[in-house]
């Protein structure tokens, strides 16, 4: 799901579709759909298109304190 959100925003300059990308992950995905996506970047993330890892890794980084 992440790579079709990341693909509808692609035309935007990387800076501000990853920022769309996050907004929407905070807007409209459950706290669990949120959770397992922090769970599936922390396991590598491998099925990401390279938009969609980078937003992950953004979201990631905001949402998980150290």
């Amino acid at each position: 799901m992440l790579n079709q959100i990341a693909a509808n925003v692609a035309h935007h300059p990387h800076e501000r579709a990853v920022a769309e990308i996050t907004a929407h992950l905070r807007s409209f995905w459950a706290p669990s759909m949120r959770a397992d996506l922090v769970t599936y970047v922390d396991g590598g993330g491998s099925d990401l298109t390279p938009l969609a890892a980078a937003a992950a890794e953004q979201f990631r980084l905001r949402e998980v304190k150290p």
